[in-house]
């Protein structure tokens, strides 16, 4: 792992690439395009931009009417606001007629930083999760981000893809080739498994590796795509280590975490421990302190590691 890159400017690079490949795309901000990244977009494209002012709500709504005439519409702000502000308009002129929208918000997760708990979405995946028809994706890095941002634009119908504010280790080479829908194993093990999504991504190889020098082979399985998610790869990984622990930059109810014991209690129980946000709100902070202070450092990884093996056996 190398190259940090922030998930938010990898989008901005991307957006602007696919703006000049299909006149088709347009793009909505809420007054953040600064932040979003999306404002590169809006030098290259001024015409086809449009800054809705802190009005979330009502840029969803145009989004969805945009998509209605054929274009293909790009909505961004702060995940707190496009998934609680907007939430009404999402669902009922969104992903109810199932509307070729694309909401990117950036800024999700604790790693915002010193905005505090207010700022701070720990509960979005959840919500987006919940809404039929959604499409839900949450990239490990920048070039992740860049193959999601254009699968999300060739899919036909609702996405919602959330990235961050800070630099994050680059997981994925060159060679990488992302699928809606579709996990990926990171690194193979036969004691547990850690299923990630995000920057937890990350967080999990170096765990791998602190755990291989004390003789435990965790495998490490990435799942962008929150919903669909990839039930083989996670059906395959129960039957073959026998515990699991999942990893989030969320709420433990919910996102990734409840998907995956909402699944394994139906189809395979195993043992399942569950490291994210423990219901509560975020706080105030540097990313990495926050990081540490909500348990979702290599070294928590490796702790939960210890004590699913220790339930296992």
């Amino acid at each position: 792992m190398s190259n940090m890159i922030a998930t938010r400017d990898a989008y901005g690079e991307t957006l602007a690439e696919l703006g000049g490949e299909n006149k088709d795309i347009v793009v909505l901000d809420a007054d953040l395009s600064g932040s979003t990244k999306t404002g590169v977009f809006a030098k290259k494209f001024p015409e086809r931009f449009f800054n809705m002012g802190i009005a979330e709500a009502n840029m969803v709504g145009t989004a969805a009417g945009l998509a209605a005439a054929g274009k293909i519409p790009f909505v961004s702000t702060f995940a707190i606001f496009a998934a609680g502000r907007a939430w009404e308009q999402i669902r009922q002129s969104v992903a109810y007629p199932k509307a070729n929208v694309k909401i990117v918000p950036t800024h999700g997760g604790i790693t915002v930083g010193e905005d505090g708990g207010s700022h701070q979405s720990v509960e979005d995946i959840a919500i987006m999760r919940a809404i039929p028809n959604m499409t839900v994706i949450v990239p490990a890095d920048g070039p992740e981000t860049k193959l999601a941002i254009r699968a999300a634009a060739a899919h036909k119908g609702p996405v919602y893809i959330r990235l961050g504010r800070n630099k994050v280790p680059t997981v994925f080479d060159d060679g990488y080739r992302f699928e809606i829908g579709k996990g990926v194993e990171v690194a193979a093990g036969t004691d547990l498994t850690f299923v990630t999504t995000g920057l937890m991504t990350a967080q999990a190889v170096t765990a791998a590796g602190l755990l291989k020098k004390e003789g435990v082979s965790a495998r490490v399985v990435h799942i962008a795509t929150i919903k669909p998610l990839d039930q083989e790869i996670i059906l395959k990984a129960a039957r073959e280590t026998g515990a699991i622990v999942t990893a989030e930059e969320h709420s433990v109810i919910g996102g990734l975490g409840g998907a995956v014991a909402e699944l394994l209690s139906e189809k395979h129980p195993v043992t399942v421990k569950r490291v994210g946000i423990n219901d509560r709100f975020g706080t105030s902070g540097k990313a990495e302190e926050l990081l540490k202070y909500f348990g979702l450092t290599p070294q928590d990884l490796v702790e939960a590691a210890r004590e699913t093996l220790a339930g296992k056996r």
